[in-house]
């Protein structure tokens, strides 16, 4: 979540009339097929798992990224059975998920194909088209649905939405042209952050913008320019008529991310706030639990399980925010998927937030998310000079013998995230320490001891 960072989002609303008629054919054949598939779907909306099933549960997941490969990692010791559609059958996901099959996200045939075939269809992101979705939805229950991933997948929407529940984010404004642009940044004193409504995510799509004049404060209109980084014109002309997103750019005092699980009848639970620093535009470190006093804590925690209340979302949901000097808590994104700021809950909480993803969506009851040391910080590995990051475990185990390592599968990048790791105790700068010198000795920055036969 870089400074007004945009998670990850996709799907233009202008497809989904065209999509759901591409997938009018592809549902209808669909439905003759899952009758024969091998064991019968758990009706709609009932409770997964509770009765006597010849199979394990089945849960499809849409994405083939590392938040799919951890979710298989969580269903393994509950008995579930994880099927996913990948972008490539070697890749993060494709390596560990036995029942994977390669296709693009927008692809309808290829999701009624894997949803045929499971109890719940899930994501783990946000690139999918609603027409696709929601045909998806006729065959087998998708969670989160369609009509609530959209306040994930369009910042728009998303603002307009939570203003109506009264929750507070920056100051925003919708821009259809370079001159509502200027006039917006001019109402937000000069500067701004400019954002694409979709499509963002790690730090794409976002850009800081400010006027630029000859040291006046105030010229005709000719005279302003803007000065940013983005392709303004490219971002407007992607967006279309919606226009792109002008919002404050806020002075905070931390970034905070507040996550939340919840289950298709209701049952919510959330684990503490975490701190989140940032790299580069992508996130680089959480610290768990957030240092931010009680009140803090408690509005994130209220603000989150609202907007997963009202929203109707079932599964994992992120709430990212900013937290100014006053302690005002000012919503930046959302995210309705497992999530990077809490990979930390692996080691660091009683329940994983993948395995609470899977109980979620499963509607199955959910786990304890209490702290099981008073520290956890979780680091992630952005890229590495090393060809591949396990050339160093024996120096970095060495290191270190209580870090937990996590090792994605990733081809090497620079600044890719290929793994994280996690440390927990009683001392936060020495976790801190321990977690940023093992991840040094994974990039190939350090050297560390040399590891003991």
């Amino acid at each position: 979540m870089a400074h007004n960072e945009a998670v990850g989002t996709n799907a233009a609303h202008d497809n989904a009339t065209e999509t759901r008629n591409e997938a009018s054919g592809a549902r209808n054949k669909a439905s003759g097929a899952r009758n024969k598939a091998s064991g019968a779907n758990v009706a709609r909306d009932k409770v997964v798992g509770t009765g006597a099933t010849a199979r394990a549960p089945r849960v499809g997941v849409i994405g083939g990224g590392q938040l799919a490969r951890m979710m298989q990692e969580a269903a393994v010791p509950l008995g579930i059975e994880l099927r996913a559609l990948v972008e490539a059958a070697d890749g993060a996901t494709g390596q560990v998920v036995p029942h994977s099959e390669v296709g693009a996200a927008d692809d309808v045939a290829a999701i009624l194909a894997l949803a045929e075939g499971v109890d719940v269809l899930t994501v783990e992101h946000e690139h999918v088209p609603d027409g696709v979705l929601a045909a998806a939805d006729k065959v087998v229950p998708v969670r989160p649905g369609a009509s609530s991933l959209a306040f994930a997948q369009d910042k728009l929407l998303m603002r307009r939405r939570l203003g109506e529940l009264g929750i507070e984010c920056p100051r925003w404004f919708a821009a259809k042209n370079e001159e509502d642009i200027v006039e917006a940044v001019r109402e937000l004193g000069g500067k701004a952050i400019l954002k694409t409504p979709r499509d963002g995510y790690d730090g794409k799509g976002v850009a800081e913008i400010r006027l630029v004049s000859q040291g006046e404060s105030r010229l005709p209109e000719e005279d302003v320019r803007l000065e940013t980084s983005a392709p303004i014109r490219r971002w407007l002309a992607d967006a279309g008529d919606e226009g792109v997103l002008v919002e404050e750019f806020v002075p905070f005092a931390c970034e905070i991310a507040q996550l939340v699980a919840r289950r298709p009848g209701g049952q919510t639970v959330s684990w503490c706030a975490v701190e989140t620093i940032q790299r580069g535009g992508v996130c680089s470190e959480t610290i768990a639990p957030a240092r931010v006093d009680a009140d803090v804590a408690r509005r994130a925690a209220e603000i989150a399980e609202t907007v997963a209340d009202r929203l109707g979302v079932v599964g994992i949901l992120a709430v990212e925010m900013f937290v100014d000097a006053t302690g005002r808590v000012l919503v930046n994104e959302l995210a309705m998927r497992p999530h990077n700021s809490g990979h930390w809950t692996i080691e660091g909480a009683v329940t994983s937030q993948f395995e609470q993803h899977l109980r979620a969506v499963l509607d199955l009851p959910l786990g304890a998310t209490g702290e099981r040391a008073p520290w956890t910080v979780m680091v992630n590995l952005l890229g590495s000079q090393l060809e591949d990051p396990r050339d160093a475990f024996s120096t970095a185990m060495a290191n270190n013998p209580a870090a937990k390592i996590h090792i994605y599968g990733k081809e090497v990048r620079p600044g890719r995230k290929l793994g994280h790791v996690t440390v927990c105790g009683d001392d936060l700068d020495a976790v801190r320490r321990q977690a940023h010198e093992v991840v040094e000795i994974l990039a190939g920055e350090r050297r560390g001891p040399a590891a003991k036969g």
